[in-house]
């Protein structure tokens, strides 16, 4: 039913397989007709606003050598004690195109704006690892050029850190294959749980491993390819208005370090207008001090849809204390 929907609404030349996936006649063409997909800036910018904190400086600039994230007071702050602005479907974006978007901008733009988690769907389309949201057929990027846009800008941009959680469809193997091939696999954490304490961000920073890296499906190995419910713990995330938000626990345990609120409405389908109206600073900052207060403990990933529609930045610079 979900494919037949699909390609009525879309009118896309397509078939439905027996399982209900989406056929094209013709793999090399996107949601727009064009192959690919990718982000409608090029990997090379800096970022205007800093990630985990708001506005300001990147970390990588001048004057600014001792900032992380933008900011000199993260550096000393520890992974779970910092609010990270996250977007939710982080690869589909109106700019390049995609059908039933859940961000205007692509990868590249939302770090440069100060995004600093990432949510990725991964899916392998004709033999090729590929982001994808549901059905390729909708909207899709090659996944190494997503990925290569999250390198340029840690190689612009070298003292900030970002998370990334795959929802994963491919296999660990040719996940890691990719991280591999752009030397990304240099640049990633590898969490232990044995350890006492999650390291801070200029530790992280100094170490050169900027990219925190799970995924809700796979896990280790490699160590650095968490599965995202041992380091994760999330809100619920089906919401149709923003009076049915709750803080209650969805997926992962409660102890687990990381702390991920998912802060979205869809009727079903994601718009901006409902971004619009649960982005506000009222909305988006009381339910994230409201699910702080709950579980006694910092909201570190705050993911909304359409994160230029409110005040996402605006809140997370008063979770960190960081003012104006």
């Amino acid at each position: 039913m979900r494919c037949v929907l699909a390609t009525a609404l879309l009118g896309l030349a397509t078939s439905c397989s027996p399982g209900g996936a989406i056929l094209p006649d013709q793999p090399g063409l996107g949601a727009d007709g064009a192959s690919g997909g990718g982000a409608e800036d090029s990997g090379s910018g800096g970022a205007t606003d800093s990630g985990g904190g708001g506005q300001g400086d990147s970390g990588g600039s001048a004057g600014e050598g001792e900032a992380c994230n933008g900011h000199p007071e993260l550096c000393a702050r520890r992974l779970d004690e910092v609010t990270f602005p996250g977007t939710h479907n982080s690869m589909s974006n109106s700019d390049a195109g995609w059908y039933f978007p859940n961000q205007e901008h692509g990868i590249t733009r939302q770090l440069e704006d100060g995004v600093r988690a990432l949510m990725l769907d991964t899916h392998d389309y004709w033999g090729e690892p590929y982001l994808c949201h549901s059905y390729c057929e909708l909207g899709k990027q090659p996944l190494v050029e997503g990925l290569g846009e999250v390198r340029a800008f840690l190689a612009a941009n070298p003292r900030e850190v970002v998370i990334i959680i795959f929802q994963d469809a491919i296999t660990v193997e040719e996940t890691v294959a990719v991280f591999e091939s752009l030397g990304l696999d240099e640049q990633v954490w590898t969490w232990d749980p044995d350890a006492q304490e999650l390291p801070t961000l200029g530790e992280l920073v100094e170490g050169g491993q900027q990219l925190v890296v799970s995924a809700e499906v796979s896990g280790p190995p490699p160590g650095w390819y968490h599965h995202a419910w041992d380091l994760v713990v999330d809100t619920p995330y089906s919401f149709s208005s923003a009076e049915e938000f709750s803080c209650e626990l969805n997926r992962g345990s409660a102890e687990n370090p990381l702390f991920l609120v998912n802060h979205w409405v869809g009727t079903p389908l994601p718009t901006e207008e409902g971004s619009r109206e649960v982005n506000t600073a009222e909305v988006l900052g009381g339910r994230a001090r409201q699910c702080a207060e709950e579980w006694s403990r910092p909201v570190n990933i705050l993911a909304v849809d359409f994160y230029e529609e409110g005040a996402l930045l605006e809140v997370v610079r008063e979770l960190n204390g960081l003012g104006g």
